[in-house]
């Protein structure tokens, strides 16, 4: 099955967004905390509390809502948050086209 070529805008604001509504929130505070002696890097165990998850969630969730706002009501402004948050993604990898494939499904 034939894949479209990737989009690099599409890529660009989809890094953003992620950046935007997950990577600059809640999930921050827990990345830059200290690695468990216990279970850090051992596959199976939870170094997310339910609490934290419910966090990171509710307020990715509540920064995605508002950005898809913001793209319908004012396009300049999502324009610039869209901007702002790729300048936190420069070094990330491309989106994978397997993975979109795999989510038509």
């Amino acid at each position: 099955m034939p894949t479209d070529p990737l989009n690099p805008e599409l890529a660009k604001e989809a890094k953003a967004i992620v950046a935007l509504t997950f990577r600059n929130g809640p999930i921050e505070a827990v990345h830059a905390g200290k690695p468990c002696p216990t279970c850090s890097a051992v596959p199976g165990y939870s170094r997310i509390t339910d609490d934290e998850m419910r966090a990171i969630m509710k307020s990715a969730v509540d920064r995605m809502y508002a950005l898809l706002r913001l793209k319908g009501s004012d396009p300049a402004s999502y324009a610039r948050q869209i901007a702002f948050g790729a300048r936190y993604t420069n070094q990330w990898d491309e989106p994978a086209e397997a993975a979109v494939e795999q989510r038509k499904m």
